[in-house]
Protein backbone atom coordinates (compact mmCIF):
# COMPACT_ATOMS: atom_id res chain seq x y z
CA UNK A 1 0.00 0.00 0.00
CA UNK A 2 3.09 2.65 0.83
CA UNK A 3 4.05 1.63 -2.38
CA UNK A 4 0.70 2.95 -4.26
CA UNK A 5 0.70 6.11 -2.15
CA UNK A 6 4.43 7.09 -2.93
CA UNK A 7 3.72 6.99 -6.58
CA UNK A 8 0.23 8.61 -5.95
CA UNK A 9 2.40 11.20 -4.23
CA UNK A 10 4.97 11.24 -7.59
CA UNK A 11 2.59 12.05 -9.49
CA UNK A 12 0.71 14.08 -7.54
CA UNK A 13 4.05 16.08 -7.35
CA UNK A 14 4.51 16.09 -11.21
CA UNK A 15 1.08 17.27 -11.56
CA UNK A 16 1.54 20.19 -9.14
CA UNK A 17 4.84 21.29 -11.44
CA UNK A 18 3.04 20.98 -14.31
CA UNK A 19 0.57 22.85 -13.71
CA UNK A 20 2.52 25.62 -11.84
CA UNK A 21 4.79 25.82 -15.45
CA UNK A 22 1.82 25.61 -17.56
CA UNK A 23 0.07 29.18 -15.22
CA UNK A 24 3.47 30.70 -15.66
CA UNK A 25 3.40 30.44 -19.38
CA UNK A 26 -0.39 31.87 -19.68
CA UNK A 27 0.90 34.34 -17.12
CA UNK A 28 3.59 35.67 -19.23
CA UNK A 29 1.51 35.77 -22.06
CA UNK A 30 -0.98 37.80 -21.32
CA UNK A 31 -0.65 41.35 -24.05
CA UNK A 32 -0.44 44.58 -23.56
CA UNK A 33 -4.44 44.77 -24.76
CA UNK A 34 -5.18 42.51 -21.84
CA UNK A 35 -3.48 44.68 -19.77
CA UNK A 36 -5.28 47.72 -21.35
CA UNK A 37 -8.80 46.28 -21.51
CA UNK A 38 -11.30 47.68 -19.68
CA UNK A 39 -12.93 46.82 -16.17
CA UNK A 40 -16.54 45.64 -17.50
CA UNK A 41 -15.18 43.52 -20.54
CA UNK A 42 -14.60 40.56 -18.97
CA UNK A 43 -11.78 38.38 -18.22
CA UNK A 44 -9.69 37.70 -21.80
CA UNK A 45 -9.17 34.28 -22.60
CA UNK A 46 -5.24 34.11 -21.35
CA UNK A 47 -6.80 35.00 -18.06
CA UNK A 48 -9.26 32.04 -17.52
CA UNK A 49 -6.40 29.92 -18.49
CA UNK A 50 -4.34 31.75 -15.80
CA UNK A 51 -6.75 31.05 -13.54
CA UNK A 52 -7.58 27.61 -14.60
CA UNK A 53 -4.02 26.39 -14.43
CA UNK A 54 -3.57 27.88 -11.25
CA UNK A 55 -6.65 26.48 -9.62
CA UNK A 56 -5.12 22.67 -11.00
CA UNK A 57 -2.10 23.72 -9.01
CA UNK A 58 -3.75 24.30 -5.54
CA UNK A 59 -6.17 21.08 -6.03
CA UNK A 60 -2.79 18.87 -7.01
CA UNK A 61 -0.89 20.39 -4.05
CA UNK A 62 -3.87 19.29 -1.85
CA UNK A 63 -4.22 15.59 -2.92
CA UNK A 64 0.13 15.68 -2.12
CA UNK A 65 -0.46 17.34 1.20
CA UNK A 66 -3.70 14.34 1.60
CA UNK A 67 -1.24 11.69 0.42
CA UNK A 68 1.81 12.98 2.83
CA UNK A 69 -1.00 12.61 5.50
CA UNK A 70 -2.30 9.42 5.14
CA UNK A 71 1.52 8.26 4.48
CA UNK A 72 2.50 9.33 8.00
CA UNK A 73 -0.24 7.94 9.90
CA UNK A 74 0.19 4.60 7.94
CA UNK A 75 3.87 5.27 9.09
CA UNK A 76 2.38 6.19 12.91
CA UNK A 77 0.52 2.87 13.09
CA UNK A 78 3.14 0.55 11.42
Amino acid sequence: MNTVLVIALILAMIATLVALIRGVIAFLQTTKEDLNAPEGSGPSPARLKQNRMMMNRVLFQAAAIIIVAILLMAKGHG
